[in-house]
């Protein structure tokens, strides 16, 4: 992990194993303050100096070097005496701090409070809770000068926000008597903040409080107009009018249809009736793209409807089941190989139990979850089924069958590399189908599999589009997790077409919100597969820490690893074990860090199976297609085996 800074409290460092970084006197920590305050920019020379005294002192700008040259020997201590800094740097009339964003707590907060904005309930609690967690105490607490004063008065304004925000999603998830205490102390403290009383209000409406909640309403009113001398404004006016005709408040309108709706579903359906397994499929269909939370439920629980359905003897009925959650995919790692292939046993039963007057439609779906479940296989039954569910879609001239179909005729394109093409070609019709036929989440699938293809073929322009338009409809669809490919789309471009040092910053800032996004085969070991890429393309060594998690890319990436540390024994066995990749958006990369690994240690048949698998993605740039990671041309690949291989003439 990287240096990690910290002002949301006293101002401190930790290194990159998490121990505390010892930053000397007060002024070396007021020079680090200073420059993290700036977020980047450079602050000159004679600012830090009027910044850190009163009455400047002679040889003042000597001594703010000194403190900086001592500041970087404590935060990079491995540095060669003459290479230049990388955390604190020079540049122009003054300094920079060039850390990571979400290597310093208070850039880590700014950016989770903006981005909440557009999450949905859960996942916006739950970032919430992580990033108030950071607080230590008050922003640059062991400061006292003029500068500390503006960031600390503006960090604690995004503090309230975020708490009120917090607040919000409390209610939104029907959780109003938990917002209630901390609601109570965030306005006892803050008296002027109206959104505070409002959210205070309606949580002790929501609670059964209502008499507390007119009783708040008031105390609001009555220190107003002491304190303050105001008169409360539209929003607290609006929400007494309300509470007094006994009028719901706005802000859990929709938690209110929601749990009325589900009590008459509970009266209505009698327990153990087949609706209440399909209405199930349908929530978990819609869980799944909610967030994090959300698609670890829906994984879980959807095994547990299959198994129900099938205890029931209908093949027919199991069909709806599992063909009914038919929610799009676009990673081709699965996150639970296990549960996958047990989806497929129980889709294959009931394919084999089907009678011949089943509908045809049913047929097709349960081939569509093979096609899809089956993702990463090299079997050929799979893209059998695929193609099979997708004649049958067409014959029906059912619109969402077509696009499970094709999510499946795309999942099954991966029997070889080169083959960014024909998935571009699948993105294309999936966006043109989905956006006549108002399939929401299939069009963002299809902008997606266009980001990956486009990106292959090295074509950002329409690569940009795509990816504009997926977090477009991700927006307005409540779909979170669509960020996680998109911001991975970006840090990518930016290896692709950008400096090294911004490309390694791009992908770190987007790895900090993998944590947690229920994405195994994306969250481990995606991001230090990602920087050994960016490094073998730009010819730096694999130099990476001993406990590095390198998740399920390990086997291609130990042989790299262990040459970085002149263990060519252990490497050259190990790449003797390293498998052929899965044939997934991964494989090109794969292959070109194996046949690397091969070049360097002159084991001739690992690179003769490396080239022989690249060759047909000559034109590709390898990784790209994964919209995620890219380790540079195919082609200059291909180049460097041929020529280890004394090959000429392609």
């Amino acid at each position: 992990m990287p240096v990690g800074f910290g002002v949301l409290g006293p101002v401190t460092a930790w290194d990159d194993a998490g121990e505390p970084v010892d930053l000397k006197g007060p002024r070396h920590r007021a020079v680090l303050a200073r420059l993290v305050a700036a977020r980047g920019r450079v602050v000159p020379v004679g600012q830090i100096v009027d910044d850190l005294w009163d009455d400047p002192p002679a040889g003042a700008v000597g001594a703010v070097r000194t403190f900086v040259a001592a500041l970087r020997r404590r935060l990079e201590p491995r540095r060669p005496p003459r290479e230049a800094a990388r955390l604190l740097v020079t540049e122009g009339p003054g300094y920079a701090l060039r850390a990571d964003p979400g290597a310093v707590d208070a850039w880590r907060f700014e950016d989770t409070v903006s981005a909440v904005a557009d999450a949905l309930p859960r996942a916006a609690l739950d970032r919430l809770d992580a990033a108030l967690g950071w607080w230590r105490g008050p922003a640059y607490a062991d400061f006292d000068q003029p500068w500390a004063h503006a960031e600390r008065s503006r960090l604690d304004q995004i503090r309230l926000t975020a708490v009120e925000r917090r607040a919000e999603a409390l209610l939104a998830l029907d959780r109003a008597a938990d917002a209630v205490p901390d609601l109570d102390a965030h306005v006892a403290a803050y008296p002027w903040r109206e959104d505070g009383w409002a959210l205070l209000a309606s949580a002790l409406y929501w609670a059964g409080r209502q008499a507390d909640a007119l009783a708040v309403l008031r105390r609001a009113r009555e220190l107003l107009r002491d304190q303050l001398g105001l008169d409360p404004g539209p929003r607290l006016r609006r929400l007494e009018t309300d509470l007094l005709r006994q009028t719901e408040p706005e802000p859990t309108g929709a938690a209110r249809v929601w749990a009325e709706t589900a009590a008459a579903y509970e009266r209505s359906v009698v327990p153990g009736a087949r609706a209440r397994l399909e209405s199930t499929v349908g929530l978990l269909r819609s869980l799944a793209v909610t967030g994090p939370g959300g698609l670890e439920a829906a994984r879980d629980h959807r095994e547990a409807a299959i198994s129900a359905a099938e205890q029931l003897g209908d093949p027919e009925f199991t069909a709806r089941v599992i063909g009914g959650y038919d929610v799009p995919a676009i990673w081709t790692r699965s996150d639970d190989p296990a549960q996958a292939a047990r989806v497929v046993a129980a889709a294959q039963r009931a394919l084999a139990g089907l009678g011949l007057d089943a509908p045809e439609a049913t047929r097709a779906r349960l081939l569509a979850t093979v096609a899809i479940e089956s993702r990463g296989t090299a079997s050929p039954g799979p893209a059998q089924s695929a193609r099979e569910a997708e004649a049958i879609a067409r014959r029906v001239a059912d619109p969402a069958l077509l696009a499970q179909a094709l999510n499946g005729v795309y999942m099954q394109t991966f029997q070889r590399a080169g083959l960014a093409p024909q998935r571009d070609a699948v993105g294309v019709e999936l966006v043109a189908l989905a956006a006549r036929h108002g399939l929401a989440t299939a069009e963002i699938l299809g902008h997606l599999i266009r980001v990956q293809a486009r990106s292959a073929l090295a074509d950002f322009t329409t690569a940009d589009a795509h990816a504009d338009a997926a977090d477009r409809l991700a927006a307005r669809h409540e779909s979170p997790l669509v960020g996680v490919f998109t911001g991975g789309y970006r840090a990518m471009r930016t290896a692709a077409t950008g400096a090294y040092p911004d490309a390694e910053a791009a992908y770190r800032s987007w790895a900090t919100g993998l944590a947690g996004c229920g994405m195994p085969g994306v969250e481990r070991g995606l991001l230090p597969l990602a920087l050994l890429c960016l490094r073998v393309w730009h010819d730096r060594p694999a130099d990476f820490p001993a406990d590095t998690d390198w998740g399920p890319y390990a086997p291609w990436a130990r042989p790299l690893v262990l040459l970085a540390t002149d263990r060519r024994d252990e490497a050259a066995r190990a790449l003797r074990r390293t498998p052929a990749p899965p044939r997934d958006l991964l494989q090109e990369a794969l292959w070109c860090l194996t046949g690397r690994a091969a070049v360097a240690l002159g084991d001739r048949d690992v690179m003769l199976r490396a080239r022989d698998a690249l060759a047909p993605a000559a034109g590709e740039l390898a990784g790209a297609g994964s919209g995620l990671l890219t380790v540079g041309p195919v082609a200059a690949h291909l180049d460097r085996l041929d020529a280890a291989l004394g090959v000429t003439g392609g």
